[in-house]
């Protein structure tokens, strides 16, 4: 199994979910923040030689002090938006049966993955499960746009996983256990890249109208949307808007996506045309009428699951966006 192993993007938060962190669900698992109370479960699961010996973070035998050790920074390392470690629960049961997290590397572009489980609980899918999950929000949630995982080489389980899920392997090594000097453990490299549609060799046939707003604050702040988990391009930022309906104007459907987005009232005489995006991606061609509005009513909430975020222009370019969105940016800033 991969070892355990350096800001988010400042966005719009549920309250709860800044309270404690996120609880994410499977078919047959909770993962949900490390909490005090596991550090005994904790301890009894991962004072296992099998365990241990492929985490090079980890002594053996593993004292019951650094388990609640363990928890504590792993608090501390997700309020400082370093990395975010989960228990996994199975769901029947309420039982905790290990641990996964994604730790981000420095710069914010790459997080690594890390789980282990407890002995009992292998060989029955929950590795792949909790991985699986991980990813997904991952890419969704964090400012990232690759995922990397280090497994012992004699594991050949774990390296199961990550090739299910999609993962290549990047390349070989030897690793250092900090808790036994001089012993090293043969581990190979694996990384997952965010999937995101290229321009197509040739435009397709199939032409998708979409229309999008930049929507600007008093401040001169421009408001992003987070396209959510499950989506396609998850985890990247857009102008909000979405696909014109059969009949509609642009102003119109923008009028009424911006009602179903985000909560608030327009009228199509406030939308001022600005410019226009057109990008060949693998399946459809996309043209994409762009407008501004600087007047609304309501304050924009995300009703579909997104996250929101008001971006000075000079900062727009830190968000990554798709490939259709990305070249407005520059446009944009210049305006404002």
């Amino acid at each position: 199994m991969p070892d355990l192993f350096d800001s988010f993007v400042p966005e719009i938060a549920p309250p709860a979910e800044a309270e404690r962190g996120p609880a994410l669900r499977t078919t047959r698992l909770l993962l949900r923040p490390l909490m005090a109370e596991d550090a005994a479960v904790f301890h009894r699961l991962i004072n296992d030689w099998e365990i241990c010996r492929r985490l090079p973070d980890a002594p053996f035998p593993y004292p019951a002090q650094l388990a609640a050790d363990w928890i504590e920074a792993a608090a501390h390392d997700r309020d400082a938006r370093r990395a975010e470690q989960f228990a996994l629960v199975e769901a029947a049961s309420g039982a905790l049966i290990g641990v996964a997290g994604l730790r981000l590397a420095k710069g914010q572009k790459t997080a690594e993955l890390g789980y282990w489980l407890g002995r009992a609980y292998w060989g029955q899918g929950y590795g792949l499960e909790a991985a699986r999950r991980l990813v997904d929000w991952g890419f969704a949630a964090l400012p990232i746009s690759q995922i990397a995982a280090m497994v012992a080489a004699d594991n050949d389980v774990s390296v199961a996983v990550l090739n299910r899920l999609g993962f290549a392997q990047s390349g070989k090594g030897v690793k250092e256990f900090s808790c036994r000097p001089g012993q090293k453990m043969p581990v190979k490299h694996f990384t997952l890249a965010r999937d995101v549609p290229v321009a197509a060799a040739e435009i397709p046939g199939r032409v998708t109208l979409v229309v999008a707003v930049a929507l600007i604050d008093a401040q001169g702040r421009v408001l992003l949307a987070r396209r959510p988990e499950g989506k396609k391009m998850a985890g990247l930022w857009e102008f909000p808007g979405g696909k014109m309906e059969k009949g509609e104007t642009p102003e119109a459907a923008l009028a009424r996506e911006l009602h179903e987005e985000l909560g608030i009232e327009t009228s199509p005489r406030d939308f001022a045309p600005f410019v226009f995006a057109s990008h060949a991606y693998d399946s459809f061609h996309l043209l994409m009428p762009v407008f501004l509005c600087r007047r609304w009513k309501g304050e924009p909430v995300a009703r579909e699951g997104q996250k929101l975020a008001w971006v000075a222009p000079a900062d727009l370019v830190e968000y990554p966006m798709p490939p259709a969105d990305r070249p407005l940016i520059p446009m944009l800033r210049d305006f404002l």
